[in-house]
């Protein structure tokens, strides 16, 4: 996994107050809605939400070119629309 911290969203959403399997939905929702190549930005829960987004995501084809923790339960998310 990447980490640029400096790419710009195309994108951004919240969805730290959403846990799974919603937080996913949601993030799916929003990729649906840039294309191929642009960039969704995230923040989302810690522990499952995170866990789960990434390698879901990966597992379709999406790129995570940036995980940061932005607080004790909270984290930013960068992943490129069909980065793979």
């Amino acid at each position: 996994m990447e980490n640029e911290p400096d790419l710009k969203a195309d994108l951004f959403i919240d969805i730290s107050d959403e846990v799974c399997p919603m937080s996913f939905v949601k993030t799916k929702l929003a990729l649906d809605k840039i294309e191929s190549g642009q960039v969704l930005e995230l923040i989302c829960q810690a522990g499952d939400s995170v866990k789960n987004i990434s390698i879901q995501l990966k597992d379709e084809g999406h790129l995570i070119k940036g995980v940061k923790r932005e607080s004790e339960d909270i984290f930013r998310i960068k992943i490129l629309k069909d980065g793979l």
